[in-house]
């Protein structure tokens, strides 16, 4: 199989945007000649890796294959030049990270400590959900994953750095508010605001209620955080979310901590890598200060 690397980085464009026009402008190429090299290089597979529907254009199943070994060569690639940039005694280099949306808020301070000893580092960060956080992880798309609980069945190392303390929220002058140790039976009769289905948090809570034996059954669903936190403020129900997402809300006196049995459920956050990953100097950095660091730098 003869395949060049312009081949795969304009595949790369057009799988990503789903678009040969655009995929055109990306690269600064005319249309014609993105076409051709897609041609080319599905005559090379024998296979087609698009397939249009109507004005919308499709990956096939081939075509979804070779995007995951595409960006995998695509972030060998970038792993090389960093590597080669430090054998040339160059400090620049690059870090491409994902971290999960509740973790975002204490990951910018992290982040921002890195680039102020690493100034000339190219940094990428995705914010995403646990989905996404795998996906990532699955298809080596980016160094490190700042996330809660490793998933299983992937080759990945996974580092414990930070304690995460799940909290029971209220309303400012819910009736809950000031009570000593609220039996779980109590949050029984209350409505829940949560994060979606797969969520970290959401799987956290769901076993610790089911392994103490109540059913949560009044829900409403939030895609973030602050979502929950929101509308917990304006009295639709309780929320359990991490600390760590609560410093604006508790310093504004918007929201209150329940004193609950049995809580806080105390979990952990990681930072997750593939097995085995090529560790360039500011990588190995980063990992160093997240796990070294962290601590007191949240206590700054």
């Amino acid at each position: 199989m003869n395949i060049t690397l312009r081949q795969l980085q304009i595949f790369e464009a057009v799988s990503m945007h789903l678009s040969y026009t655009r995929a055109a402008e990306v690269l600064y190429l005319s249309q014609p000649a993105v076409s051709m090299q897609i041609k080319q290089l599905e005559s090379e597979i024998d296979m087609p890796l698009f397939e249009r529907m109507g004005k919308r254009l499709f990956l096939t199943d081939a075509g979804k294959e070779l995007q995951i070994y595409a960006r995998n060569i695509s972030q060998q690639l970038v792993e090389l030049e960093d590597v080669m940039s430090e054998m040339r005694g160059s400090e620049r280099g690059h870090l491409t990270i994902a971290v999960a949306t509740t973790a975002n808020y204490f990951a910018l301070k992290i982040l921002g400590e890195f680039y102020k000893r690493y100034s000339s580092t190219n940094i990428s960060l995705d914010v995403t959900n646990r989905a996404s956080l795998i996906t990532h992880l699955a298809e080596n798309t980016v160094d490190m994953v700042i996330m809660g609980q490793p998933p299983e069945g992937c080759d990945v190392e996974a580092t414990p750095f930070l304690k995460n303390p799940l909290v029971v929220i209220a309303p400012r002058h819910h009736f809950l508010v000031g009570k000593k140790n609220i039996p779980l039976s109590e949050l029984q009769k209350e409505t829940f605001i949560m994060r979606e289905l797969g969520s970290g948090t959401r799987i956290a809570m769901e076993r610790f209620f089911e392994q103490a034996g109540y059913n949560i059954t009044s829900v409403i669903e939030m895609s973030s955080n602050e979502a929950i936190n929101q509308a917990v403020e304006a009295g639709l129900g309780l929320g359990i979310v991490s600390k760590h997402t609560l410093e604006w809300e508790l310093s504004l006196d918007r929201l209150a901590i329940l004193d609950v049995e049995s809580f806080p459920i105390m979990r952990h956050w990681y930072l997750v890598h593939r097995h085995g990953k090529r560790f360039t100097a500011v990588m190995a950095a980063f990992k160093d200060l997240v796990i070294n660091e962290t601590l007191s730098l949240l206590k700054e």
